[in-house]
């Protein structure tokens, strides 16, 4: 296989790092009102927040920290959070305080691990509308806003430290239309999986690497999406449930072992399918993290399920493309992907590369690091 070829995807294995499926780590509620004052509740992973405050300080990075840790800490950080808070009226910034509200890190692997931060501060009487940025967000993060004196529930995707669009203030702004709404939840359910989703990149590189056979690569991924279909929509209806922190590690294992059968299997078996299946019902439930605790209207559900799941396709289509383009490089023609040095030279080690990073995330999703 080409050097640059075996460096691209090294890259993209040590790029996943700790984060490599953060998406919805981090939520927003703001609030304007009753009265002349705004209020927010940010909730993010504890352990992340601290050590991107020591960072930003110049201290060492804190390890293995407990809830109380965490509460000792992070008081003398209040100012440089309340810094990262841009809340804005007419595009006038508006001051902010924050505190502290609530630290959980169960001993419990099952239950999640986060900080709720209370921010807030007085709206100048007679704003129209307001923006929202929180510089302490490296990946993309639900902002729910909802004014206190009525109208819809309003939910804006920000990417990072980018700004809000505006949050009409007015007690009953106009819902956002359906073609908005639709290609908002495509752009995330895209995003979701390219470049955000690495984990799920190097999923779907494991169908693929097994056989380079369009139709054997399409069953799979058919039973992958609508395994993972499934247990989206049932996710989102409150009708099955897992906890992120047993559906994280086991997302990381499933990528471990279609890579590992890649590299003891040379041929696509009867139950693969089967297996690929399995997996996607656990990696439905990871996929609709992203898409929990925001409040959609009712009206809104079923809309902003499909176009996320459109989202979701059109980047695993991406993905097989650009691999089949990366196969093409390697092979003259579709023939010598059948011949023993591919499988030498191409599958085994590529699939070894999946198999190890998997491994990787698992024992650390499971250790909680």
């Amino acid at each position: 296989m080409k050097g640059w070829l075996w460096a691209l995807l090294l890259a993209l294995c040590l790029a996943g790092g700790t984060q490599a499926h953060e998406i919805g780590t981090t939520q927003v509620q703001l609030t304007v009102g009753p009265g002349d004052a705004w209020s927010a509740t940010i909730t993010t992973a504890p352990t992340a927040l601290v050590n991107k405050l020591e960072a930003a300080a110049g201290q060492p990075l804190s390890r293995d920290l407990t809830a109380e840790r965490v509460r000792a800490i992070l008081p003398a950080y209040a100012a440089a959070i309340a810094a990262q808070v841009d809340l804005r009226a007419d595009g006038a910034a508006q001051p902010a305080t924050v505190a502290v509200e609530q630290v959980e890190m169960p001993s419990d692997i099952t239950l999640p691990a986060f900080v709720v931060l209370r921010a807030g501060g007085p709206l100048p009487p007679g704003a129209h509308a307001v923006t929202w940025r929180y510089g302490l967000v490296y990946s993309t993060y639900g902002v729910v806003f909802t004014d206190a004196t009525g109208g819809t529930p309003q939910t804006q995707w920000l990417e990072g430290d980018a700004a809000s669009q505006l949050f009409a203030l007015a007690a009953n702004a106009a819902p956002l239309s359906l073609p908005r709404l639709a290609a908002q939840y495509l752009e995330l359910g895209f995003l979701h999986i390219l470049p955000e989703g690495l984990d799920h990149i190097l999923f779907v590189l494991g169908i693929f690497l097994l056989t380079t056979r369009l139709r054997s690569i399409l069953v799979q991924v058919t039973a992958f999406t609508l395994a993972h279909s499934v247990t989206l929509g049932l996710t989102m209806y409150g009708v099955i449930s897992l906890p992120s922190r047993v559906v994280e590690p086991l997302i990381a294992l499933s990528v471990a072992y279609v890579a590992v059968e890649n590299i003891v299997t040379a041929r696509l078996t009867p139950w693969r399918p089967l297996v690929v299946f399995a997996f996607g019902l656990l990696h439905g439930m990871g996929f609709a993290g992203a898409l929990a605790d925001l409040h959609l209207a009712r009206r809104d559900v079923i809309p902003a399920l499909v176009s996320f799941n459109v989202g979701i396709e059109l980047a695993q289509l991406s993905i097989i493309a650009a691999a089949y383009a990366a196969v093409a490089l390697v092979c003259v023609s579709g023939r010598q992907r059948d011949k023993p040095w591919y499988r030498r030279r191409v599958v085994i080690p590529a699939s070894s590369l999946i198999a190890a990073t998997g491994l990787f995330w698992t024992v650390q999703r499971v250790a909680g690091l």
